[in-house]
């Protein structure tokens, strides 16, 4: 233990017995005897070197040290009672807890949020970004958006996109036949299994090598850096509608390849137990249906 740091169960019978400058109050707000408060204030001035209280026969009183010490320990307190909060106290009890792709929540699921935050503006959402797939734990949020061929152990699957890939690039960028794609750099984005390889194929591209370029983490710095000219990326049909809406990014070919992996929206085989997850799953999949219509 840090000698600095007094325990926090020393630190709570101060602050509520500073508070109600009485240790019989302390007590009874802590659930605790008078006794053990007692104790352990004594056993905090101790640590301390210094009194904290001068005990009256009718109640407490404050000394010099003990005045200074409480807005910094009641800071404290509250400081971590509100990370706390702010980390674990809505976990179950009342935001329903949404895990996702981060390229997937800034592409394609925060474009429609707002639409469920209007129809239910009292079903809070806590929205938790993830870069790679990792293994799913409904200990740690209520649904989960994955990609992938839609199979994980222990859980039940929608499919949310149907996706295409095909090159994106600048706008600036001259790009005429798929062989030209040998001199630019290939941006790949690590944990797609469905990528260049499978687009040059398909293109004929025989002189393109689909290893070669640069490989990333999320699609949204792929994104970023063919916009700057700094490569090629592989859009899918997801998450590059944005992009090619605002003119950042143009498909410099026709052609687009339909390929098995999707984003799935994964909910534990047990159901989750909380009691918005059935009014955002419907709300989702009735999204993701009216997508695949439009496309």
């Amino acid at each position: 233990m840090n000698l600095d740091l007094p325990p926090l169960t020393w630190l709570r019978a101060f602050e509520v017995s500073a508070r109600t400058l009485s240790f019989t109050h302390a007590a009874s707000a802590l659930h605790i005897t008078q006794a053990a408060v007692s104790k352990h204030v004594k056993s905090l001035e101790q640590h301390l070197r210094q009194p904290l209280f001068l005990r009256h026969p009718r109640g407490l009183e404050l000394t010099k040290s003990g005045a200074a010490y409480l807005p910094k320990v009641q800071d404290a307190l509250q400081r971590l009672s509100i990370g706390t909060r702010e980390v674990f106290g809505t976990r179950r009890s009342t935001a329903l807890t949404l895990r996702c792709a981060v390229s997937f929540a800034v592409n394609w699921l925060a474009p429609r949020l707002p639409d469920y935050l209007g129809r239910y503006p009292d079903k809070p959402i806590r929205l938790l970004s993830s870069v790679w797939n990792d293994p799913a734990d409904a200990q740690d949020f209520d649904l989960d958006i994955q990609y992938g061929t839609g199979h994980w152990p222990g859980f039940n699957s929608h499919r949310l996109t149907w996706e295409t890939i095909t090159p994106l690039c600048a706008p600036d960028c001259t790009i005429q036949t798929a062989e030209d794609l040998r001199h630019h750099r290939l941006l790949h984005v690590l944990g797609y299994h469905e990528g260049w390889g499978i687009w040059l194929k398909a293109a004929g591209a025989a002189g393109v090598d689909a290893g070669s370029g640069l490989h990333l983490d999320t699609s949204l710095t792929a994104f970023e850096l063919a916009a700057q000219g700094a490569g090629v990326a592989l859009g899918r049909t997801s998450l590059a509608g944005n992009a090619l809406a605002t003119g950042r990014l143009v498909a410099p070919f026709d052609l687009a390849v339909p390929i098995d992996e999707a984003f799935h929206l994964i909910v534990p085989a047990g159901g989750t137990g909380h009691p918005d997850a059935d009014a955002f799953v419907n709300w989702l999949l009735g999204a993701a249906q009216a997508q695949a219509r439009d496309n």
